[in-house]
């Protein structure tokens, strides 16, 4: 999966991750919060780019 993110996306997940350390040391349970709006976000963008590809049958 990281081979196909390319070295943008690379970047992008370790400034995602220092982001959320970064609130993760300032408070806890606002990071974990965070943390699981962005992994519901990131399921939701995969499935309408998946749901996309299939109308277009790509995938």
């Amino acid at each position: 999966m990281l081979r196909n993110l390319g070295a943008l996306g690379l970047v992008g997940i370790v400034l995602l991750l220092a982001g959320i350390a970064l609130i993760a040391y300032a408070n806890l349970l606002v990071a974990a919060g965070l943390a699981l709006v962005l992994a519901g976000l990131g399921l939701v963008v995969k499935s309408l780019v998946s749901g996309l590809l299939q109308n277009f049958g790509m995938f």
